[in-house]
């Protein structure tokens, strides 16, 4: 992944939810107190309150952006709506660019890296997670203008380690897109990132039962799970559902919906010591 330093050129977009006038306006100044040069989304009103716009207009501003001089795209927040739209999206036609996004978001992370694109699983600048969040902010600036290599954090679930293509993000929308023309399990030997908000327990159980019946865990060699917002207690949905997979899981991770949340990239090799608490890229 391309790092980004002062003086680059960054869109934000819609392709989910509307997010606040105000909270993007903030969201943008963050960015340029880091010496960005930032573009902001269009703000349309439309018929189905909880989408920003038509699905071909979010498509169409998603890919204008991606194909504008810049450096980095941003979803501003996630919602719902990315699922609606990424048949209207020439995946394949759209060059190098850094991508942060996250929640709803991570049907567009899949798409991307499926092309080859590495992205950024992190905080969305039009949203109180980043927006009211500086150790977020610092954490995603790091990542973004730095390059982390290396994570410790956690509660050790099953030991052992792995080493694979980082992949996932929020479980529902994995779940979701099962079935998708373009749809298809993570590449061999990936390590899954997990996590969600405001999903009872046997609503989680049923978003991993559907992951499993479609095959999606058979070439995963390790998964980080992150926060599980508003959830409840999930330790034994989980355990249930996934620790007699046989491979190594680190549990608490701290990214998600949670505050201080790291940004992880996706799309990219990474070795998992479960057993240390350690996420480190290769």
């Amino acid at each position: 992944m391309s790092l980004l330093c002062a003086g680059d050129r960054v869109a934000l977009v819609s392709p989910a939810g509307p997010a606040l006038a105000s909270r993007i306006t903030a969201g943008a100044e963050v960015l340029r107190s880091w010496g960005l040069e930032v573009t902001a989304p269009v703000v349309r009103p439309w018929s189905l309150p909880y989408l920003a716009g038509s699905d071909e207009a979010r498509a169409a501003e998603f890919v204008a952006a991606w194909c504008s001089d810049v450096a980095a795209v941003f979803s501003v927040r996630g919602g719902y709506g990315c699922l609606r739209m990424t048949d209207l999206v020439p995946w394949k036609d759209l060059p190098p660019r850094v991508f942060v996004g996250s929640s709803d978001v991570t049907v567009l992370h899949t798409e991307l890296n499926a092309v080859g694109q590495s992205t950024v699983f992190g905080p969305m600048p039009g949203t109180s997670d980043f927006v009211d969040d500086p150790l977020a902010q610092a954490r995603l600036r790091e990542v973004l203008f730095t390059g982390t290599r290396s994570w410790t954090a956690g509660t050790p679930v099953v030991a052992g380690t792995a080493r694979g293509v980082l992949t996932g993000g929020n479980a529902a929308l994995l779940a979701a897109s099962i079935g998708g023309p373009r749809w298809a399990p993570p590449v061999p030997g990936a390590i899954a990132l997990l996590e969600d908000i405001g999903e009872e327990p046997y609503r989680l159980d049923r978003i991993l039962t559907q992951l499993l019946r479609a095959g999606w865990f058979e070439p995963v060699s390790g998964i980080v799970l992150g926060s599980w917002t508003d959830c409840g207690d999930v330790s034994a949905v989980l355990a249930d559902r996934l620790s007699g997979l046989g491979v190594p899981i680190l549990g608490d991770f701290g990214f998600g919906h949670c505050a201080g949340s790291w940004s992880l990239p996706l799309g990219v090799t990474a070795e998992l010591d479960a057993s240390a608490a350690r996420l480190t890229l290769l």
